[in-house]
């Protein structure tokens, strides 16, 4: 005799789950200005919001923050990648473990984003009706090239959407 099961269920992604994964990267970004001085408590919460505004409508693909020299990033710098999740089970795991002593000598705290597909899909009255929402509007900028390899070491979740988080490690 066997027996089987069938699992269903669905998922609404919320302004209150979009605000918990900003939360964490909000948190990463305290971490690394307690290490280095850099991003101020301002550019936190403004990135803090646009994370939040970005999830909560799927626009967000890849965002950058960290330190660049000489057009390169550089160690600190994190990489968070967005994601639908298919299954409803994945890692949130603590913020933080920002690692400290890099250089950042001569260097500037500099954000890179990249929208996503549902955000290039938009007609340009919703796109519109979005960027009233965001804290500030970004210009088009080339990405910068990465100064050694990236390592995958958090991901974040909430409703249905995660941010993968990666760590720029130098080579020395």
């Amino acid at each position: 005799m066997s027996t089987s099961f069938t699992v269903s269920g669905s998922s609404t992604f919320t302004f209150t789950h979009a605000r918990h994964i900003a939360a964490k990267v909000a948190t990463d970004l305290k971490r690394m200005q307690a290490f280095y001085g850099r991003p101020s408590d301002t550019q936190i919460a403004t990135y803090e919001e646009e994370i939040t505004v970005m999830l909560r409508y799927g626009c967000l693909d890849t965002v950058f923050y960290g330190f660049r020299r000489d057009g390169n990033w550089i160690e600190p710098m994190l990489k968070y990648v967005a994601h639908e999740l298919v299954s409803a089970s994945t890692a949130d795991d603590d913020p933080g473990r920002v690692r400290p002593g890099a250089n950042v000598e001569g260097a500037s705290f500099y954000s890179f984003l990249t929208y996503s597909a549902a955000w290039l899909a938009l007609p340009s009255d919703q796109a519109s009706k979005i960027r009233l929402e965001l804290p500030f509007q970004r210009e088009t900028a080339d990405a910068p090239a990465i100064n050694g390899y990236l390592a995958d070491d958090r991901s974040y979740s909430a409703g249905g959407r995660s941010l993968q988080r990666a760590s720029l490690r130098s080579y020395t």
